[in-house]
């Protein structure tokens, strides 16, 4: 067995240990961590009953690398319950570390700019919506909503800059680059012909963005496929990384021709013919996706 083939297999025999362990298993309860972790044993797997080049062991590592900041998050996280039983309370969010040195990034991104853009243009995410939840929170007690749709523009542009960042430093590392592999390449090529497509596709949706914002791909559950969507600023009144639920169209087509410009008895009226088994189903399915809390 060559030195590449071995490593491989050591790698194989570190992914069988976290998955047949208690505490490995719920580490790896991270729908994200999971599907990484099965990423790497089946890469470990394949390559070590192969002769493996150079290129394919690095990118090996380069995953391994990747799955031990993402378990290493994970575990600080979890806490006695497991981190699915963690949720953040209203107005605690918190800034998470970068799974990285401010450095690392370099000469790509500088470390001044790592700085200043986590430090503090995203803490200031996280205080603003943190302000935001506190003020509507106080609203819902007092029963006083004058002020409701400033705080609630708040939480949407401070809450979709602070998960979309969360996002950000997640999909970046020291180790990136290359081209993706497997299910997402082959998803990726069904959906936009080719990956060579989807990159000029994708970086012309970031070059064209009004203003600033934000390139974003997308899975869409409802059509189950890969999109390129744009976001001026992070948000439209609305966060990222959320799954819908109880949904109210306020548009003027959906009730101006019975209740004329009265959309307040329409909204009241609209509450007698809510289905909530629907909506509770909506929500078992949306508690299978979780992210680790912050």
């Amino acid at each position: 067995m060559s030195h590449f083939s071995q490593y491989a297999a050591e790698v194989s025999l570190w992914i069988k240990a976290i998955f047949d362990s208690e505490a490995g298993r719920a580490v790896i309860s991270d729908p994200a961590v999971y599907d990484l972790a099965n990423n790497v044993k089946e890469l470990a797997i394949r390559l070590e009953s192969s002769e493996p080049i150079e290129e394919e062991i690095q990118e090996l590592q380069r995953r391994a690398d990747m799955l031990s900041v993402r378990l290493k998050a994970a575990q600080t996280h979890k806490g006695k319950e497991g981190w699915r039983a963690v949720s953040v309370p209203i107005g605690q969010h918190k800034l998470p570390p970068l799974p990285y040195a401010y450095n690392s990034l370099e000469p790509v991104i500088s470390e001044e700019i790592m700085r200043l853009h986590h430090d503090k243009h995203h803490k200031a995410y996280v205080d603003g919506l943190n302000k935001a939840e506190l003020m509507m929170e106080k609203a819902r007690s007092s029963n006083d909503f004058s002020l409701l749709k400033h705080w609630e523009k708040e939480a949407a542009f401070h809450g979709s800059g602070h998960y979309l960042h969360t996002i950000f430093w997640g999909i970046m590392n020291p180790k990136g680059g290359g081209k993706p592999t497997g299910a997402l390449l082959r998803q990726i090529e069904k959906d936009f012909g080719s990956y060579d497509s989807f990159k000029k596709h994708f970086s012309e949706a970031a070059k064209q963005v009004e203003g600033v914002g934000w390139a974003l791909l997308v899975w869409s559950s409802r059509s189950r496929k890969l999109e390129i969507l744009q976001s001026e600023f992070h948000m439209n009144l609305t966060q990222w990384d959320t799954i819908p639920l109880l949904v109210l169209d306020v548009w003027e087509h959906a009730y101006y021709l019975q209740y004329k410009n009265n959309r307040a008895d329409y909204v009241e009226n609209w509450w007698k013919v809510v289905y909530w088994p629907n909506v509770e189903y909506r929500w078992a399915r949306a508690k299978q996706v979780q992210w680790t809390p912050f």
